[in-house]
Protein backbone atom coordinates (compact mmCIF):
# COMPACT_ATOMS: atom_id res chain seq x y z
CA UNK A 1 0.00 0.00 0.00
CA UNK A 2 1.75 3.20 -1.28
CA UNK A 3 2.28 6.14 1.10
CA UNK A 4 0.39 9.40 1.30
CA UNK A 5 2.28 12.62 -0.38
CA UNK A 6 1.46 14.31 2.47
CA UNK A 7 2.38 12.32 5.16
CA UNK A 8 5.66 13.69 7.15
CA UNK A 9 9.16 11.62 6.29
CA UNK A 10 9.97 10.64 10.03
CA UNK A 11 13.10 10.36 11.30
CA UNK A 12 15.35 8.81 14.66
CA UNK A 13 16.38 12.22 16.86
CA UNK A 14 18.54 12.19 20.09
CA UNK A 15 16.29 14.23 22.35
CA UNK A 16 13.17 12.32 24.34
CA UNK A 17 10.59 14.64 23.38
CA UNK A 18 9.86 18.18 22.38
CA UNK A 19 9.70 19.36 26.03
CA UNK A 20 12.78 18.22 26.13
CA UNK A 21 14.06 20.03 23.64
CA UNK A 22 12.46 23.54 24.77
CA UNK A 23 14.31 23.23 28.05
CA UNK A 24 17.58 22.76 26.42
CA UNK A 25 16.74 26.05 23.79
CA UNK A 26 15.87 27.88 27.34
CA UNK A 27 18.76 27.36 29.09
CA UNK A 28 21.34 28.19 26.00
CA UNK A 29 20.26 31.20 26.32
CA UNK A 30 19.79 32.00 29.45
CA UNK A 31 22.15 34.40 31.81
CA UNK A 32 22.64 31.51 34.29
CA UNK A 33 26.04 29.98 34.34
CA UNK A 34 24.31 26.89 35.85
CA UNK A 35 21.67 26.38 34.06
CA UNK A 36 23.93 26.69 30.87
CA UNK A 37 26.02 23.98 31.54
CA UNK A 38 22.92 21.46 31.93
CA UNK A 39 21.99 22.40 28.60
CA UNK A 40 25.64 21.58 27.47
CA UNK A 41 25.28 18.27 29.48
CA UNK A 42 22.20 17.36 28.05
CA UNK A 43 23.73 18.24 24.58
CA UNK A 44 26.52 15.89 24.93
CA UNK A 45 24.32 13.78 25.99
CA UNK A 46 22.51 13.61 22.51
CA UNK A 47 25.94 13.28 20.96
CA UNK A 48 26.23 10.12 22.64
CA UNK A 49 23.03 8.77 21.72
CA UNK A 50 23.24 9.71 18.17
CA UNK A 51 26.01 11.52 17.24
CA UNK A 52 25.59 11.59 13.12
CA UNK A 53 22.06 13.00 13.51
CA UNK A 54 22.93 16.33 15.73
CA UNK A 55 22.21 19.45 13.80
CA UNK A 56 25.15 21.58 12.82
CA UNK A 57 23.31 24.09 14.20
CA UNK A 58 23.20 22.92 17.78
CA UNK A 59 27.03 21.59 17.52
CA UNK A 60 27.72 25.37 17.02
CA UNK A 61 25.85 27.04 19.34
CA UNK A 62 27.25 24.46 22.11
CA UNK A 63 30.44 25.72 21.39
CA UNK A 64 29.58 28.75 22.04
CA UNK A 65 27.74 28.94 24.76
CA UNK A 66 30.85 26.71 26.49
CA UNK A 67 33.12 29.69 25.47
CA UNK A 68 30.99 32.00 27.36
CA UNK A 69 30.25 30.00 30.30
CA UNK A 70 34.15 29.55 30.82
CA UNK A 71 34.97 33.40 29.75
CA UNK A 72 32.05 34.53 33.01
CA UNK A 73 33.99 32.06 34.91
CA UNK A 74 37.00 33.72 35.71
CA UNK A 75 39.56 30.92 35.42
CA UNK A 76 40.73 31.30 31.69
CA UNK A 77 43.15 33.90 30.78
CA UNK A 78 42.42 36.61 27.44
CA UNK A 79 44.52 34.73 25.74
CA UNK A 80 43.25 31.70 25.71
CA UNK A 81 39.62 33.04 25.51
CA UNK A 82 40.44 34.50 22.17
CA UNK A 83 41.52 30.87 20.93
CA UNK A 84 38.78 28.84 21.99
CA UNK A 85 35.92 32.26 20.66
CA UNK A 86 38.44 32.03 17.50
CA UNK A 87 37.96 28.36 17.38
CA UNK A 88 34.41 28.34 17.52
CA UNK A 89 33.41 31.22 15.00
CA UNK A 90 35.97 29.37 12.50
CA UNK A 91 33.87 26.05 12.44
CA UNK A 92 30.45 28.16 12.62
CA UNK A 93 31.49 29.96 9.39
CA UNK A 94 32.87 26.58 7.99
CA UNK A 95 30.11 24.57 9.13
CA UNK A 96 27.30 26.68 8.41
CA UNK A 97 28.47 27.76 4.62
CA UNK A 98 29.93 23.89 3.75
CA UNK A 99 26.63 22.92 2.57
CA UNK A 100 25.91 25.99 0.24
CA UNK A 101 29.45 25.07 -2.06
CA UNK A 102 29.42 23.41 -5.47
CA UNK A 103 31.68 21.35 -7.66
CA UNK A 104 33.53 24.85 -7.69
CA UNK A 105 34.80 26.29 -5.26
CA UNK A 106 32.91 29.65 -4.20
CA UNK A 107 34.25 32.69 -2.02
CA UNK A 108 32.87 32.27 1.94
CA UNK A 109 31.46 36.48 1.09
CA UNK A 110 29.12 35.34 -1.15
CA UNK A 111 27.91 32.05 0.49
CA UNK A 112 27.25 34.21 3.96
CA UNK A 113 25.44 36.81 2.36
CA UNK A 114 23.46 34.24 0.73
CA UNK A 115 22.82 33.44 4.41
CA UNK A 116 22.75 36.70 5.57
CA UNK A 117 25.68 36.57 8.29
CA UNK A 118 27.70 39.50 8.45
CA UNK A 119 30.10 39.86 6.29
CA UNK A 120 32.67 41.30 8.99
CA UNK A 121 31.56 38.08 10.83
CA UNK A 122 33.67 35.96 8.23
CA UNK A 123 36.29 38.49 8.55
CA UNK A 124 36.91 37.83 11.67
CA UNK A 125 37.12 34.12 10.90
CA UNK A 126 39.58 34.96 8.06
CA UNK A 127 41.55 37.16 10.97
CA UNK A 128 41.73 33.93 12.98
CA UNK A 129 43.05 31.96 9.81
CA UNK A 130 45.55 33.43 8.53
CA UNK A 131 45.89 36.52 10.26
CA UNK A 132 46.68 38.29 13.88
CA UNK A 133 44.55 37.55 16.24
CA UNK A 134 41.65 39.42 17.02
CA UNK A 135 41.10 41.17 20.31
CA UNK A 136 38.76 39.56 23.11
CA UNK A 137 36.51 42.20 22.50
CA UNK A 138 35.09 41.35 19.11
CA UNK A 139 35.64 37.93 19.76
CA UNK A 140 32.79 38.41 22.08
CA UNK A 141 30.63 40.63 19.75
CA UNK A 142 31.11 38.18 17.07
CA UNK A 143 30.27 34.84 19.52
CA UNK A 144 26.74 37.11 20.35
CA UNK A 145 25.88 38.34 17.20
CA UNK A 146 26.32 34.49 16.07
CA UNK A 147 24.34 33.32 18.69
CA UNK A 148 21.54 35.43 18.03
CA UNK A 149 21.71 34.41 14.41
CA UNK A 150 21.63 30.98 15.46
CA UNK A 151 18.20 31.58 17.49
CA UNK A 152 16.58 33.28 14.75
CA UNK A 153 17.85 30.79 11.93
CA UNK A 154 17.25 27.91 13.43
CA UNK A 155 16.08 27.38 17.21
CA UNK A 156 13.28 29.36 16.05
CA UNK A 157 12.03 28.22 13.25
CA UNK A 158 12.43 24.64 15.26
CA UNK A 159 9.33 26.00 16.99
CA UNK A 160 7.38 27.01 14.43
CA UNK A 161 7.64 30.40 15.18
CA UNK A 162 9.93 31.67 12.41
CA UNK A 163 12.57 34.31 12.34
CA UNK A 164 11.38 38.03 13.50
CA UNK A 165 10.70 40.65 10.84
CA UNK A 166 13.58 43.48 10.97
CA UNK A 167 16.14 41.15 12.57
CA UNK A 168 19.70 42.39 11.66
CA UNK A 169 22.69 40.56 12.65
CA UNK A 170 24.82 43.70 12.81
CA UNK A 171 21.91 45.53 14.80
CA UNK A 172 24.59 45.25 17.78
CA UNK A 173 27.42 46.74 16.29
CA UNK A 174 27.33 50.48 15.78
CA UNK A 175 28.13 52.80 13.30
CA UNK A 176 31.42 53.80 15.43
CA UNK A 177 32.60 50.45 16.36
CA UNK A 178 33.12 49.99 12.82
CA UNK A 179 34.81 52.54 11.85
CA UNK A 180 36.92 51.79 14.42
CA UNK A 181 37.49 48.26 13.82
CA UNK A 182 38.46 49.41 10.04
CA UNK A 183 40.76 51.97 11.23
CA UNK A 184 42.38 49.44 13.42
CA UNK A 185 42.84 47.18 10.17
CA UNK A 186 43.98 49.47 8.08
CA UNK A 187 46.47 50.79 10.90
CA UNK A 188 47.80 47.23 11.24
CA UNK A 189 48.33 46.96 7.32
CA UNK A 190 50.42 49.93 7.40
CA UNK A 191 52.78 49.04 9.94
CA UNK A 192 53.07 45.51 8.73
CA UNK A 193 54.22 47.24 5.22
CA UNK A 194 56.74 49.32 7.05
CA UNK A 195 57.97 46.70 9.33
CA UNK A 196 58.64 44.65 6.11
CA UNK A 197 60.26 47.56 3.83
CA UNK A 198 62.74 48.10 7.28
CA UNK A 199 63.40 44.61 6.56
CA UNK A 200 64.07 44.46 2.79
CA UNK A 201 66.24 47.70 3.57
CA UNK A 202 68.51 45.84 6.51
CA UNK A 203 68.90 42.75 3.84
CA UNK A 204 70.35 45.20 1.22
CA UNK A 205 72.21 46.92 3.38
CA UNK A 206 74.27 43.75 4.69
CA UNK A 207 74.33 42.66 0.76
CA UNK A 208 75.99 45.96 0.14
CA UNK A 209 78.62 46.23 3.52
CA UNK A 210 79.93 42.35 2.27
CA UNK A 211 80.29 43.52 -1.58
CA UNK A 212 82.22 46.29 -0.26
CA UNK A 213 84.53 43.88 1.85
CA UNK A 214 85.15 41.82 -1.12
CA UNK A 215 85.94 44.84 -2.83
CA UNK A 216 88.57 46.90 -0.80
CA UNK A 217 91.72 47.19 -2.94
CA UNK A 218 90.06 44.50 -6.15
CA UNK A 219 88.98 47.74 -8.61
CA UNK A 220 91.52 47.28 -10.90
CA UNK A 221 91.37 43.40 -10.91
CA UNK A 222 87.34 43.74 -11.38
CA UNK A 223 87.82 46.21 -14.06
CA UNK A 224 89.52 43.42 -16.01
CA UNK A 225 87.59 40.33 -14.66
CA UNK A 226 84.47 39.29 -12.61
CA UNK A 227 83.65 39.79 -9.43
CA UNK A 228 84.65 36.98 -6.71
CA UNK A 229 82.19 34.30 -5.89
CA UNK A 230 80.34 34.82 -3.01
CA UNK A 231 81.35 33.86 0.78
CA UNK A 232 79.39 32.05 2.83
CA UNK A 233 77.65 35.47 4.76
CA UNK A 234 76.78 36.38 1.47
CA UNK A 235 74.83 33.48 0.68
CA UNK A 236 73.32 33.18 3.30
CA UNK A 237 72.28 36.87 2.91
CA UNK A 238 70.84 36.19 -0.67
CA UNK A 239 68.78 33.30 0.58
CA UNK A 240 67.51 35.05 2.99
CA UNK A 241 66.39 38.68 0.38
CA UNK A 242 65.34 35.35 -2.07
CA UNK A 243 62.26 34.16 0.50
CA UNK A 244 61.56 37.84 0.98
CA UNK A 245 61.23 38.12 -2.32
CA UNK A 246 58.98 35.38 -2.32
CA UNK A 247 56.54 37.15 0.36
CA UNK A 248 57.30 40.83 -0.79
CA UNK A 249 58.86 41.38 -4.32
CA UNK A 250 56.92 44.72 -4.76
CA UNK A 251 58.40 45.96 -1.56
CA UNK A 252 61.73 44.92 -2.22
CA UNK A 253 62.43 46.32 -5.72
CA UNK A 254 60.92 49.46 -4.27
CA UNK A 255 63.83 49.92 -1.93
CA UNK A 256 66.10 48.96 -4.37
CA UNK A 257 65.08 51.77 -6.26
CA UNK A 258 65.75 54.31 -3.68
CA UNK A 259 69.34 56.14 -3.54
CA UNK A 260 72.44 54.17 -1.84
CA UNK A 261 70.68 50.76 -3.73
CA UNK A 262 70.62 50.72 -7.72
CA UNK A 263 70.87 54.48 -7.53
CA UNK A 264 74.49 54.83 -6.13
CA UNK A 265 75.72 57.49 -4.17
CA UNK A 266 78.75 59.59 -4.67
CA UNK A 267 80.96 57.68 -2.32
CA UNK A 268 79.73 54.59 -3.68
CA UNK A 269 81.10 55.36 -6.83
CA UNK A 270 84.08 56.06 -5.78
CA UNK A 271 84.82 53.33 -3.63
CA UNK A 272 83.88 51.55 -6.64
CA UNK A 273 85.95 53.54 -8.98
CA UNK A 274 83.88 54.57 -11.21
CA UNK A 275 83.24 57.75 -13.22
CA UNK A 276 80.21 59.68 -12.61
CA UNK A 277 78.02 60.21 -15.16
CA UNK A 278 77.54 63.42 -17.37
CA UNK A 279 74.67 65.26 -19.28
CA UNK A 280 76.41 63.49 -22.49
CA UNK A 281 75.64 60.15 -21.02
CA UNK A 282 72.07 60.77 -20.98
CA UNK A 283 70.98 59.99 -24.13
CA UNK A 284 72.50 56.73 -24.65
CA UNK A 285 73.01 55.61 -20.86
CA UNK A 286 75.22 52.22 -20.16
CA UNK A 287 75.92 51.13 -16.46
CA UNK A 288 79.70 50.85 -15.20
CA UNK A 289 80.77 47.33 -15.87
CA UNK A 290 82.37 47.58 -12.20
CA UNK A 291 78.62 48.77 -10.74
CA UNK A 292 77.00 46.08 -12.93
CA UNK A 293 79.17 43.17 -11.32
CA UNK A 294 78.31 44.99 -7.49
CA UNK A 295 74.36 43.58 -8.30
CA UNK A 296 75.13 40.76 -10.33
CA UNK A 297 74.68 38.47 -7.94
CA UNK A 298 71.52 39.72 -5.96
CA UNK A 299 69.72 39.75 -9.44
CA UNK A 300 70.74 36.52 -11.03
CA UNK A 301 69.69 35.33 -7.52
CA UNK A 302 65.79 36.97 -7.93
CA UNK A 303 65.98 36.09 -11.72
CA UNK A 304 62.28 35.06 -12.58
CA UNK A 305 60.26 36.63 -15.47
CA UNK A 306 57.47 37.96 -12.69
CA UNK A 307 60.13 39.54 -11.17
CA UNK A 308 61.46 41.09 -14.35
CA UNK A 309 58.22 42.15 -15.38
CA UNK A 310 57.68 43.67 -11.91
CA UNK A 311 61.28 45.93 -11.89
CA UNK A 312 60.71 47.32 -15.70
CA UNK A 313 57.67 48.57 -14.13
CA UNK A 314 58.79 50.22 -10.81
CA UNK A 315 61.57 51.84 -12.88
CA UNK A 316 59.48 53.24 -15.78
CA UNK A 317 57.21 54.46 -12.94
CA UNK A 318 60.21 55.97 -11.26
CA UNK A 319 61.33 57.82 -14.26
CA UNK A 320 57.90 59.20 -14.83
CA UNK A 321 57.72 60.91 -11.80
CA UNK A 322 61.24 62.42 -12.49
CA UNK A 323 60.24 64.23 -15.47
CA UNK A 324 59.33 66.74 -12.96
CA UNK A 325 62.43 66.99 -11.05
CA UNK A 326 65.87 68.05 -12.27
CA UNK A 327 67.79 64.88 -10.78
CA UNK A 328 70.12 63.88 -14.21
CA UNK A 329 71.71 61.56 -12.08
CA UNK A 330 68.69 59.27 -10.91
CA UNK A 331 67.53 59.95 -14.55
CA UNK A 332 71.05 58.10 -15.60
CA UNK A 333 70.80 55.19 -13.58
CA UNK A 334 67.30 54.42 -13.76
CA UNK A 335 67.40 54.45 -17.38
CA UNK A 336 71.06 52.49 -17.80
CA UNK A 337 68.85 49.73 -15.74
CA UNK A 338 66.25 49.41 -17.92
CA UNK A 339 68.80 49.75 -21.17
CA UNK A 340 70.28 46.90 -19.58
CA UNK A 341 67.24 44.84 -18.81
CA UNK A 342 66.55 45.27 -23.00
CA UNK A 343 70.29 44.21 -23.71
CA UNK A 344 70.03 41.15 -21.81
CA UNK A 345 66.61 40.28 -23.47
CA UNK A 346 68.11 40.80 -27.23
CA UNK A 347 68.91 38.86 -29.74
CA UNK A 348 71.10 40.83 -31.68
CA UNK A 349 74.02 41.15 -30.01
CA UNK A 350 74.97 37.21 -30.65
CA UNK A 351 78.43 36.64 -32.19
CA UNK A 352 78.57 33.47 -34.13
CA UNK A 353 82.09 33.15 -34.37
CA UNK A 354 83.40 32.93 -30.33
CA UNK A 355 84.74 30.65 -29.00
CA UNK A 356 82.60 29.02 -25.80
CA UNK A 357 85.18 30.86 -23.75
CA UNK A 358 84.27 33.83 -24.99
CA UNK A 359 80.52 33.34 -24.88
CA UNK A 360 80.74 32.05 -21.01
CA UNK A 361 82.52 35.00 -20.12
CA UNK A 362 80.28 37.30 -21.89
CA UNK A 363 77.62 35.82 -20.29
CA UNK A 364 78.84 36.65 -17.10
CA UNK A 365 78.33 39.98 -16.97
CA UNK A 366 74.48 39.55 -17.71
CA UNK A 367 71.21 39.72 -15.36
CA UNK A 368 69.92 36.68 -17.70
CA UNK A 369 70.56 34.70 -20.87
CA UNK A 370 67.05 33.14 -21.61
CA UNK A 371 65.09 35.42 -23.63
CA UNK A 372 61.76 36.55 -21.79
CA UNK A 373 58.62 37.06 -23.01
CA UNK A 374 57.80 41.07 -22.46
CA UNK A 375 54.70 42.98 -22.26
CA UNK A 376 55.67 45.01 -25.12
CA UNK A 377 52.74 47.14 -25.57
CA UNK A 378 52.73 48.32 -21.65
CA UNK A 379 56.49 48.88 -21.83
CA UNK A 380 55.61 51.24 -25.26
CA UNK A 381 53.23 53.21 -23.53
CA UNK A 382 55.18 53.73 -19.87
CA UNK A 383 58.05 54.71 -22.37
CA UNK A 384 56.12 57.20 -23.81
CA UNK A 385 54.34 58.48 -20.54
CA UNK A 386 58.31 58.77 -19.09
CA UNK A 387 60.16 61.58 -21.56
CA UNK A 388 63.69 62.76 -20.72
CA UNK A 389 66.78 62.88 -22.58
CA UNK A 390 67.38 58.55 -22.42
CA UNK A 391 63.84 58.51 -24.17
CA UNK A 392 64.87 58.41 -27.78
CA UNK A 393 67.33 55.98 -26.84
CA UNK A 394 64.70 53.26 -24.80
CA UNK A 395 62.34 53.83 -27.24
CA UNK A 396 64.48 52.69 -30.07
CA UNK A 397 65.46 49.35 -27.78
CA UNK A 398 62.10 48.84 -27.70
CA UNK A 399 61.13 49.38 -30.80
CA UNK A 400 63.99 47.07 -32.23
CA UNK A 401 63.40 44.44 -30.19
CA UNK A 402 59.50 43.96 -30.28
CA UNK A 403 57.74 40.07 -30.85
CA UNK A 404 55.47 42.33 -33.88
CA UNK A 405 57.31 45.25 -34.42
CA UNK A 406 55.42 48.39 -35.75
CA UNK A 407 55.31 49.66 -39.01
CA UNK A 408 58.71 51.26 -39.90
CA UNK A 409 56.97 54.33 -40.94
CA UNK A 410 55.44 54.43 -37.68
CA UNK A 411 58.43 53.70 -35.36
CA UNK A 412 60.54 55.98 -37.18
CA UNK A 413 57.70 58.90 -36.44
CA UNK A 414 57.52 57.99 -33.36
CA UNK A 415 61.31 58.53 -33.02
CA UNK A 416 60.97 61.71 -34.60
CA UNK A 417 58.07 62.91 -32.17
CA UNK A 418 60.04 61.57 -29.11
CA UNK A 419 63.50 63.71 -30.23
CA UNK A 420 61.47 66.90 -30.90
CA UNK A 421 59.45 66.50 -27.55
CA UNK A 422 62.42 65.46 -25.64
CA UNK A 423 64.71 68.04 -27.23
CA UNK A 424 67.55 66.03 -27.98
CA UNK A 425 69.23 64.84 -31.43
CA UNK A 426 67.36 62.73 -33.76
CA UNK A 427 67.78 59.44 -33.89
CA UNK A 428 69.73 57.50 -36.69
CA UNK A 429 67.44 56.95 -39.81
CA UNK A 430 70.04 54.97 -41.55
CA UNK A 431 68.20 52.51 -43.89
CA UNK A 432 68.12 49.00 -42.48
CA UNK A 433 69.84 46.34 -44.26
CA UNK A 434 66.85 45.00 -46.02
CA UNK A 435 67.11 47.86 -48.29
CA UNK A 436 70.40 47.13 -49.20
CA UNK A 437 69.31 43.54 -50.80
CA UNK A 438 68.19 43.20 -54.04
CA UNK A 439 64.17 43.34 -54.97
CA UNK A 440 62.74 40.05 -55.44
CA UNK A 441 59.07 40.69 -54.94
CA UNK A 442 56.63 43.86 -55.62
CA UNK A 443 56.79 44.37 -51.16
CA UNK A 444 60.09 45.04 -51.46
CA UNK A 445 59.97 47.13 -54.71
CA UNK A 446 57.22 49.20 -52.66
CA UNK A 447 59.04 49.70 -49.89
CA UNK A 448 62.84 50.51 -51.42
CA UNK A 449 60.71 53.44 -53.18
CA UNK A 450 58.81 54.60 -50.15
CA UNK A 451 62.63 54.83 -48.06
CA UNK A 452 64.30 56.36 -51.64
CA UNK A 453 61.47 58.82 -51.96
CA UNK A 454 61.69 60.09 -47.58
CA UNK A 455 65.07 60.42 -47.99
CA UNK A 456 64.52 63.14 -51.18
CA UNK A 457 61.93 64.66 -49.21
CA UNK A 458 64.21 65.34 -46.39
CA UNK A 459 66.92 66.48 -49.05
CA UNK A 460 64.54 69.01 -50.42
CA UNK A 461 64.43 72.32 -49.38
CA UNK A 462 60.64 74.04 -48.44
CA UNK A 463 60.84 75.77 -52.07
CA UNK A 464 61.48 72.76 -54.02
CA UNK A 465 58.30 71.34 -52.52
CA UNK A 466 56.06 74.28 -53.52
CA UNK A 467 57.42 74.18 -57.02
CA UNK A 468 55.77 70.36 -57.61
CA UNK A 469 54.92 69.60 -60.66
CA UNK A 470 51.54 68.42 -62.06
CA UNK A 471 50.02 65.16 -61.65
CA UNK A 472 50.68 63.39 -64.98
CA UNK A 473 54.41 64.79 -64.68
CA UNK A 474 54.95 63.38 -61.44
CA UNK A 475 52.67 60.25 -62.51
CA UNK A 476 55.21 59.75 -65.42
CA UNK A 477 58.44 60.17 -62.88
CA UNK A 478 57.04 57.77 -60.71
CA UNK A 479 57.45 55.09 -63.64
CA UNK A 480 60.80 56.01 -64.51
CA UNK A 481 62.16 56.01 -60.80
CA UNK A 482 60.16 52.45 -60.77
CA UNK A 483 62.24 51.71 -64.06
CA UNK A 484 65.72 53.24 -62.74
CA UNK A 485 65.23 50.83 -59.23
CA UNK A 486 64.52 47.60 -62.01
CA UNK A 487 67.53 48.55 -64.09
CA UNK A 488 69.47 45.30 -64.21
CA UNK A 489 66.66 43.11 -62.74
CA UNK A 490 64.14 40.63 -64.20
CA UNK A 491 61.68 42.40 -63.45
CA UNK A 492 59.78 45.22 -65.63
CA UNK A 493 57.33 48.05 -64.96
CA UNK A 494 53.98 47.41 -66.45
CA UNK A 495 52.84 50.74 -67.86
CA UNK A 496 49.31 49.34 -68.49
CA UNK A 497 46.50 50.71 -66.32
CA UNK A 498 45.47 46.74 -65.06
CA UNK A 499 44.05 46.62 -61.35
CA UNK A 500 46.46 43.63 -61.10
CA UNK A 501 44.88 43.01 -57.57
CA UNK A 502 41.12 41.57 -59.47
CA UNK A 503 43.38 38.61 -61.46
CA UNK A 504 44.93 36.00 -59.44
CA UNK A 505 48.97 34.46 -59.59
CA UNK A 506 48.92 32.75 -62.95
CA UNK A 507 46.37 34.76 -64.56
CA UNK A 508 46.46 37.64 -67.15
CA UNK A 509 44.03 40.48 -67.96
CA UNK A 510 41.89 38.79 -71.16
CA UNK A 511 42.66 35.35 -70.36
CA UNK A 512 39.57 33.04 -70.82
CA UNK A 513 38.23 30.47 -68.25
CA UNK A 514 38.16 27.35 -70.31
CA UNK A 515 41.65 25.40 -69.37
CA UNK A 516 42.16 24.02 -72.78
CA UNK A 517 42.90 27.34 -74.14
CA UNK A 518 46.77 27.18 -72.96
CA UNK A 519 46.90 24.42 -75.47
CA UNK A 520 48.74 25.33 -78.98
CA UNK A 521 46.34 25.18 -82.38
CA UNK A 522 48.59 23.46 -84.51
CA UNK A 523 51.58 20.94 -83.68
CA UNK A 524 52.79 17.98 -85.08
CA UNK A 525 54.57 14.77 -83.82
CA UNK A 526 57.35 12.90 -84.36
CA UNK A 527 59.14 9.87 -83.77
CA UNK A 528 62.48 8.46 -82.62
CA UNK A 529 63.13 7.27 -85.51
CA UNK A 530 62.30 10.17 -87.34
CA UNK A 531 64.61 12.10 -85.62
CA UNK A 532 67.60 13.56 -87.80
CA UNK A 533 70.99 11.94 -86.47
CA UNK A 534 73.78 13.04 -88.42
CA UNK A 535 76.15 9.78 -89.58
CA UNK A 536 79.63 9.89 -90.34
CA UNK A 537 82.41 8.35 -92.02
CA UNK A 538 82.66 5.76 -88.86
CA UNK A 539 80.05 3.79 -87.97
CA UNK A 540 80.47 4.56 -84.54
CA UNK A 541 81.05 8.58 -83.10
CA UNK A 542 82.94 9.66 -80.47
CA UNK A 543 81.64 12.22 -77.77
CA UNK A 544 83.69 14.74 -76.00
CA UNK A 545 82.68 12.23 -72.79
CA UNK A 546 84.68 9.85 -74.32
CA UNK A 547 80.70 7.84 -74.75
CA UNK A 548 80.21 6.33 -78.19
CA UNK A 549 76.85 7.64 -80.00
CA UNK A 550 74.33 4.72 -81.37
CA UNK A 551 74.45 3.07 -84.29
CA UNK A 552 71.06 3.56 -86.85
CA UNK A 553 69.72 0.70 -88.23
CA UNK A 554 66.74 -0.57 -89.96
CA UNK A 555 65.16 -1.26 -86.67
CA UNK A 556 65.76 2.10 -85.09
CA UNK A 557 68.86 3.45 -82.47
CA UNK A 558 70.83 0.62 -80.99
CA UNK A 559 72.92 0.54 -78.25
CA UNK A 560 75.53 -1.86 -77.76
CA UNK A 561 76.73 -3.54 -74.18
CA UNK A 562 79.99 -1.81 -74.00
CA UNK A 563 78.07 1.60 -74.62
CA UNK A 564 75.51 1.03 -71.81
CA UNK A 565 78.56 0.48 -69.71
CA UNK A 566 80.26 3.69 -70.39
CA UNK A 567 76.97 5.30 -70.10
CA UNK A 568 76.44 3.91 -66.53
CA UNK A 569 79.82 4.82 -65.07
CA UNK A 570 79.77 8.41 -66.84
CA UNK A 571 76.65 9.18 -65.15
CA UNK A 572 76.97 12.18 -62.43
CA UNK A 573 74.44 12.04 -59.34
CA UNK A 574 73.12 15.96 -58.06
Amino acid sequence: MKKRSSEKKRHVVSWINKAEWDQVLEYLYSKDPGLQRYALNRISAWKARYVNSTPVAVDCTADLVRCQVLDRSGQVGGDDLVLLYGAALVRFVNQITERQQGRTARPLRRLAGNLNIPEWVVELRHDVTHRKMPTLKWCRKGCKVVLDWLQQEYWSRQLGGGANEGWDCQSDLDEEEMDLKRQEDELLAKQKEMEAYKTARELLISFENEQFKTCDGLQEELRRSAWPAPLADMSWILAEIKQFSVESSGLLVDALLEDGFLVPTMEQLQTLGCDSPDDDSLTEPRLPQTFLRFWLPLLKMLNSPSFIHLLLEKLFVELKLLTTEQNNHRVFYISAWISEVFLCNSNKFEFHFETKVQKKNRMKDRIFVNRIQLRWQQLLSACLDAPCTSTPHLLQLILDDMEHPLPLDTRQRLLQLCSIYTQSAPPDLAPPPQYKQPIYTLESLHEKLQHSRRHSHARRSRADLERSESSQEHKSSDVHEKAELLRGSPWQVCVDKVLWKNFPLGKIPGQSEDPSCLMVENYSTMTVFDQPVELESSSTTHTAAGVSAPMRTSEGLLWSHSDVNKLKTGLKLF
